[in-house]
């Protein structure tokens, strides 16, 4: 049996129980992508397209309880005018838009989901740099309902630090239009974590609570509510 050496430089090809696993087989759910109805595993987008590179990209989310949409129209309203102050287009109108989210979650089986819609700036036949040149995508998808806390947290509630990562000043990014710019709220959640809390809560610079990663924030002081 012949043997082939191998030197320090040569590097080794992993084996096949180091190879990545592809943690979007979870969850369970139906995803509208390039005009048809995907698994989730199935629902992806180029790694050019500017949603991924930056960040370019506006959604929002519904959620569904009991086999029914939870206002709907608010978030239409949302996402429509993000479309619009982003300067993107898409192929649907409100109404085709509503039918897609009806669409998804009817396939997905779920009553209680977790309903987005989103538009990236997509990705430049050319790899242009002018966002004009690049070609929006719109896609959907239902899946299973998640909460930032889980049951016992619901239950006795979440231990929260104030972080001193500021949010992102409305100056900067307008809050009107939904966007993943998360990077604050990511580092506010490792500064709570190192302090032995579960969640962060953000301040602007102003230093008024502004919000946390995934959540508004509700007070009642004095017979009145503010948020």
């Amino acid at each position: 049996m012949s043997h082939t050496a191998t030197t320090q430089d040569e590097k080794q090809l992993p084996v096949v129980g180091d190879r990545h696993v592809d943690p979007h087989s979870y969850p369970d759910g139906i995803a509208f992508l390039d005009g048809q109805y995907l698994p989730m595993s199935q629902a992806k987008i180029s790694v050019l397209d500017w949603g991924f590179l930056h960040s370019d990209a506006t959604y929002d989310t519904v959620h569904v309880w009991n086999g029914r949409f939870f206002r709907l129209d608010l978030h239409l309203d949302r996402f429509l005018g993000g479309l619009e102050k982003l300067r993107m287009t898409i192929p649907f109108d409100r109404d085709g838009v509503t039918e897609i989210l009806h669409n998804c979650v009817a396939l997905s089986g779920h009553r209680a989901a977790y309903v987005e819609m989103l538009c990236t700036r997509g990705a430049s036949p050319t790899f242009s740099r002018d966002p004009r040149q690049a070609v929006n995508r719109f896609m959907a998808f239902a899946v299973p309902f998640g909460s930032v806390a889980n049951a016992e947290q619901l239950q006795r509630g979440l231990r929260v630090a104030i972080s001193d990562k500021m949010r992102i000043p409305p100056a900067s990014i307008d809050p009107a239009i939904k966007n993943y710019h998360w990077l604050d709220l990511v580092r506010g959640l490792y500064d709570a974590y190192d302090r032995g809390a579960e969640t962060a809560l953000l301040l602007d610079f102003n230093g008024n609570v502004a919000e946390g990663p995934g959540f508004n924030v509700f007070c009642v002081k004095d017979g009145k509510l503010s948020t």
